[in-house]
């Protein structure tokens, strides 16, 4: 098994900005202390649901200042930048931390960060396959050039290159977007909105046998699973509903609003949340329902910097040991 963190650097009720990346950053560096393997940091524009809006760039803060764990994107936006410009800093980041960098792309949303960076919708609803074989040939090449709908340059030479590439997985919530990553022998990041058959139905479509996908999910430990899910729900929508509302399309398309409280009891009967032992029982049915043994735990759902810290901590102690002993040994 493999283990990380899911950080979103949600803005908290009563924080700022500067308080909710400090609190980011510090659950970064306890995690590695706690024994898990890679933290995976959210990448969002113009909302409190997640302040940060460059997971590069925080993701080479972080490297920084750890030594063991890995750092991935989770995900960086492919939608709104130049792929060109991402693959760079993954090299420089997977060069800097010798080889501790991993990269997650999404296609991203229909938001309004499409109109802020000028890549308007066309890229968003037409060109994600494009920008991801581009993002490929970029890490794979010594010298590129391109001629496609959406880029267009002569040859130039690739710097810096990274002779070994950062392990990049795709945010797969289409069956569209499950061929695409199959197709290029890429694994699925699935995300936090489906359960374990709909993980494993998608896994069978995927249909790369062996392919290391990642599995995300909530994660709250408790010494009950009573006392657990009544934190996440005292706590979860009182910034979920407002982080949310900063999901704007950039046209008139509608948008339906979610329920908060209706959501944070999905997740709670979806995800590890209760007694150490209840923990390790989701997580296990979810191996053997999926095959999948890289889950990522977003740990911060309780609201504040003492509950985050404790609930890594307590993850790295109760759980972690027993669910790797009762799901096998750890991939490579």
């Amino acid at each position: 098994m493999r283990f990380g963190i899911f950080l979103l650097a949600a803005r908290l009720p009563g924080q700022d900005d500067a308080v909710a990346l400090s609190r980011t950053v510090e659950a970064a560096i306890a995690a590695e202390q706690a024994g898990f393997d890679d933290v995976w940091l959210a990448e969002h524009h113009f909302m409190s649901y997640g302040v940060v809006p460059s997971a590069t760039v925080l993701a080479g803060h972080v490297l920084g200042l750890t030594h063991r764990i890995h750092v991935g994107t989770a995900v960086s936006v492919l939608s709104n930048q130049h792929p060109v410009a991402l693959a760079e800093q993954a090299a420089m980041l997977t060069l800097l931390s010798e080889g501790r960098f991993r990269l997650g792309v999404g296609r991203g949303g229909p938001w309004r960060d499409l109109e802020v960076f000028g890549t308007g919708l066309p890229r968003y609803e037409h060109g994600f396959a494009e920008s991801l074989d581009l993002l490929l040939s970029w890490l794979n090449s010594d010298r590129l050039a391109w001629s496609g709908e959406h880029f267009q340059f002569r040859e130039v030479p690739v710097v810096p290159r990274a002779l070994a590439p950062p392990p990049i997985a795709v945010a797969c919530t289409s069956p569209a977007t499950e061929v695409l990553a199959a197709e290029r022998n890429l694994p699925m990041l699935l995300g936090m909105h489906i359960g374990p058959d709909e993980k494993a139905a998608a896994v069978t479509r995927h249909g790369v046998p062996d392919a290391p996908h990642i599995s995300t999910h909530l994660a709250q430990v408790a010494d009950t699973r009573e006392e657990a899910v009544r934190t996440l729900m005292q706590e979860m929508p009182r910034w979920l509903g407002p982080g949310l509302e900063g999901y704007v399309p950039v046209d008139d398309r509608p948008r339906p609003p979610r329920d908060p409280i209706g959501y944070t009891r999905r997740m709670c009967d979806l995800h590890p949340v209760g007694s150490p032992d209840d923990c390790v029982e989701s997580i296990v049915t979810t191996v053997e329902r999926t095959g999948i043994r890289h889950l990522i735990l977003l740990v911060e759902a309780a609201g504040s910097r003492t509950a985050t810290l404790e609930n890594i901590a307590r993850l790295g102690a109760e759980v972690l040991p027993k669910a790797r002993t009762a799901a096998g040994p750890r991939p490579f």
